[in-house]
Parts: structure tokens; sequence; C-alpha cells
């Protein structure tokens, strides 16, 4: 969910649960994680409140997919751990074939 405020993330939160309420389904709070992103991203945040009083953590960083969202003055994404894990594949790959693999092998096994 993407709100302007803490008072509007918290109202929508709450008609989020009304709705999940409805189909018998509830918000894991240990599975999402609030994060602020703006010119007070740095300031402490009041608490976000499930209806049954579970509290939302606050995080600094974000994991969507592949990609890292992180707490920032703008909008910013990370591809720090997508890059770092394509080069441990990379590197295991070479470390097995070693020299005995012309490079057209190689390519094809890392692409």
């Amino acid at each position: 969910m993407i709100a302007p405020s803490l008072s509007v993330l918290q109202k929508l939160l709450l008609s989020c649960e009304k709705e999940l309420d409805a189909i018998d389904m509830v918000i894991n709070v240990k599975k999402s994680n609030c994060l602020r992103v703006g010119p007070r991203h740095n300031l402490i945040c009041a608490e976000i409140t499930t209806s049954v009083g579970d509290n939302h953590q606050w995080i600094n960083e974000i994991r969507y997919l592949v990609i890292f969202i992180a707490c920032h003055v703008s909008f910013r994404c990370s591809a720090y751990y997508a890059k770092r894990s394509f080069y441990r594949a990379t590197n295991a790959i070479c470390a097995k074939v070693g020299r005995f693999a012309s490079e057209e092998v190689i390519l094809e096994l890392i692409l």
C-alpha cells in the first residue's frame, strides 16, 4: 500500500483488513513492513497498528521480487544484491568449468 501520510496509511490498512475479514483472511504482520520515502524518511514514525493491536515494523530496505527499495529522500531501488548473486553464480560456473571450456560454452552457461 502507498499513502501520502501516516494517518492515511492507518485508515487504508484498517479498510483493507475489513475487506479481508469478509473473506476470512488476515494480514500477517510478520511478513509485512513499513518503509518511508521522502524528505522526512529518517524521522521516527508512529506505529501502524492492525485492528487486533499488532504493530507493523519500520524498516530501511524492503525486497520486492529481485529488487530492493531503500528508505531515502527519493524513490530509490538497489540492484546490489542482484549483482552480487549474478557474480557468485558466474564465479561458481567458472570454478567448475575451469579452463577446459571455450568462451562460447561459458557464456551459454552464464546467460
